[in-house]
């Protein structure tokens, strides 16, 4: 009787340490301090913030959107040497510090049957294991349909690194057209895009090539090419200006039309 009480105290006592680890632990941050390896985005590469919520961390930049829970852009460079197989222990989905009103926790994703999207994709950043860690703040995740996340999104970002293979460094700006409707799910209301964009920049000067994609969040088996849209029109259905920095001359040389010219695909 004795042993059959201890059992069922001991079960018990499992029982609420591993809901209260569920629930409520999560590791205080990946960021590393001052002097840390950075790879910040260029200032003047960067899209403006419609919410005024700008964190940069090592590497990559985004624009937090509160009301959305979510980020509205994630802008990062790609590098030839970033492009490495390294094993990375996958780490915990963990609020960003660094956005001063936290963004959404990732129970809110628990049972939603959306994925944990990734924006600035973790395997981008297999090269260091502070890159990695970073991708996993919930400020670099937006629901995803499963199909999608692991169908055609997946599909475009496995394209984007044979691009940066072939042509060298590139610019990404990614995220979710948020916009007012959208479905929501958790506790905190996560916004759900039904469309998701990707402008992706090499070269530059008179030497720059953009091209940028609104994809529907949903299994497709179309090939890249029928997504393919101006700049232009992003910046239309998201309301952000992107490369706002750059000359007037430059931007509508390059914002105004779609040309794949010089991209493999």
């Amino acid at each position: 009787m004795k042993n059959r009480t201890l059992y069922a105290i001991l079960m018990f006592v499992c029982i609420v340490g591993f809901w209260l680890f569920e629930n409520f632990y999560t590791p205080a941050t990946y960021s590393k301090p001052n002097g840390s390896e950075t790879n910040i985005v260029e200032a003047n590469l960067l899209p403006r913030s419609t919410t005024g919520e700008i964190v940069e961390h090592s590497f990559y930049t985004l624009s937090y959107s509160e009301p959305h829970e979510q980020a509205e852009w994630v802008a990062y460079v790609l590098k030839q040497e970033h492009l490495t197989y390294d094993d990375r222990k996958r780490p915990y989905f963990i609020e960003d510090p660094m956005v001063s009103t936290k963004s959404a926790d990732w129970r809110n994703y628990r049972r939603s049957g959306y994925d944990r999207g990734h924006l600035l994709p973790a395997g981008d950043r297999r090269f260091s294991e502070q890159a990695y860690n970073e991708t996993f703040y919930t400020s670099n995740i937006s629901p995803q349909n499963k199909d999608f996340n692991a169908g055609i999104w997946n599909h475009l970002e496995q394209q984007v690194r044979y691009w940066c293979k072939k042509y060298g460094e590139l610019f990404v700006v990614t995220g979710g057209v948020l916009e007012d409707g959208l479905p929501q799910i958790g506790d905190e209301d996560v916004d759900v895009p039904r469309v998701y964009y990707k402008i992706v920049m090499k070269g530059s000067g008179d030497n720059t090539k953009v091209l940028a994609f609104l994809i529907p969040a949903e299994e497709s088996q179309k090939p890249l090419q029928d997504f393919l849209v101006s700049v232009d029109e992003v910046e239309k259905r998201t309301g952000i200006d992107f490369f706002e920095i750059q000359p007037d001359a430059w931007q509508s040389r390059i914002e105004s039309k779609v040309d794949a010219e010089g991209w493999k695909f």
